[in-house]
């Protein structure tokens, strides 16, 4: 009798369905959890009671505070990070990456998984960020504009360059110059996050979808369309198909996006604003076309034949979750060693090939084909040149400006 063997599921497909596994179900994937628990909270008196709370105004960056570095005497990183958001053997015990980076250095790392949330987590070190202590962590990675805010308020270790040397060469074009970090003196990129839009091909029905213009005003989308939580992704992705730039829009630019997206809402265009769980909503088909996170659309296309994803020719918004040391760290030259590895082709392909984000690294491509051609050939993962050119960022902004904002985009989604 003929044994029967499955089907091997390459890197891409394995990762994806541990992760389903540890998260209780594919819908909940950990940037779908982060991402829509980043902009309600701030809503809701977040900003508003900042100063009250000993936290320094909005303005110029305060100014990082330095602090006797261990490192020589003392072989360790405190290293905090999300969940799910770096490489695991079979076992579920170890990670191949930060192994290797100790046998190569005798550098030992506390991993801890201790991320859930931007809002959160701010919320963790922030008594001793403002009292000038030590939060105990090393190296943190948080999203740009919780980054942002860090370094306004001076709360994060300048970097040295000699100390990053792979980093500096081979960071992507498309990260190096954020307005709320430009040239990377504070932060690096750990991945980046690109918003697109995503659309069942048999829920379609032979619609056509081509533009965030289609999905607002195409009445054959009526009450199926979706859009994000997460107002700089839905905002962002609206303002570059009217054809403002996220990086420098105005107040008037964001208010008449505001309008669009609620003439949409009035009509019953868009179903809902949803956060994680628009991606069983689109492999089920009752979301015919929605913004979507590519990390997300990478596991769905994986699992689902119907799934896929487009890049407007407006262009669309990239994010980044970024590598810091908070001050009064013990380790920062430690810290930066391992950052910068990272930033070495075969350890940020590794990387890239378990947790399917956009890769920041350049030269990673050749790698990562070893590991899982068809991830080394998705844009999503690895953009290509044309692709790279048409990502924007949406630009940091002032303390005023974020409690304005996300009140009105709350307004919006009924949050």
């Amino acid at each position: 009798m003929e044994q029967y063997e499955p089907e091997r599921l390459s890197p891409v497909q394995l990762a994806a369905l541990r992760r389903s596994f540890r998260n209780g179900r594919a819908s909940l994937t950990r940037r779908s959890l982060l991402r829509a628990s980043a902009g309600g909270a701030l809503a809701v008196g977040g900003l508003g009671t900042l100063s009250a709370c000993g936290i320094p105004a909005a303005g110029k960056p305060q100014g990082s505070v330095s602090s006797e570095d261990h490192s020589a005497k003392e072989k360790t990183i405190n290293f905090s990070n999300w969940t799910e958001y770096m490489d695991v053997d079979d076992s579920e015990k170890h990670h191949p990456t930060l192994d290797t980076f100790t046998e190569r250095t005798g550098i030992k790392i506390k991993y801890t998984e201790d991320i859930n949330d931007n809002v959160e987590f701010f919320g963790k070190i922030k008594p001793q960020l403002a009292a000038g202590q030590d939060t105990g962590r090393d190296m943190i990675v948080v999203t740009d504009w919780l980054a942002a805010r860090l370094i306004r308020f001076g709360w994060v270790q300048k970097l040295d360059p000699a100390n990053l040397p792979h980093a500096y060469t081979n960071l992507s074009a498309q990260f190096r110059n954020p307005d709320w970090d430009p040239g990377r003196a504070y932060s690096y990129p750990w991945q980046g996050i690109s918003t697109v839009i995503a659309y069942n091909k048999k829920a379609l029905d032979g619609v056509e979808v081509r533009s965030v213009s289609d999905l607002l005003d195409n009445p054959k989308l009526k009450g199926r369309v979706g859009f994000l939580s997460e107002m700089r992704d839905s905002i962002g992705m609206t303002l570059l198909d009217m054809g403002k730039d996220p990086a420098k829009f105005t107040d008037d630019d964001f208010d008449a996006a505001i309008a669009r997206l609620q003439k949409a809402v009035d009509k019953g265009q868009i179903r809902r604003f949803t956060g994680n769980d628009y991606t069983s909503d689109l492999t089920k088909g009752d979301l015919a076309a929605c913004l979507a996170w590519a990390g997300d659309v990478v596991q769905l296309k994986a699992d689902s034949p119907d799934v896929d994803f487009l890049i407007p020719d407006s262009g669309y918004l990239t994010s980044t979750d970024n590598m810091l040391v908070p001050n009064k760290a013990r380790h920062k030259t430690n810290a930066e060693r391992l950052m910068d590895y990272y930033y070495e082709p075969e350890p940020a392909a590794e990387l890239a090939a378990y947790i399917n984000y956009v890769c920041p690294v350049d030269g990673v491509k050749p790698y990562l084909a070893k590991i899982d051609n068809d991830a080394a050939t998705n844009p999503l993962i690895i953009p290509d040149k044309a692709m790279a050119a048409k990502s924007h960022a949406f630009r940091s902004l002032s303390q005023k400006e974020e409690t304005a904002y996300e009140e009105k985009f709350a307004k919006l989604t009924g949050a």
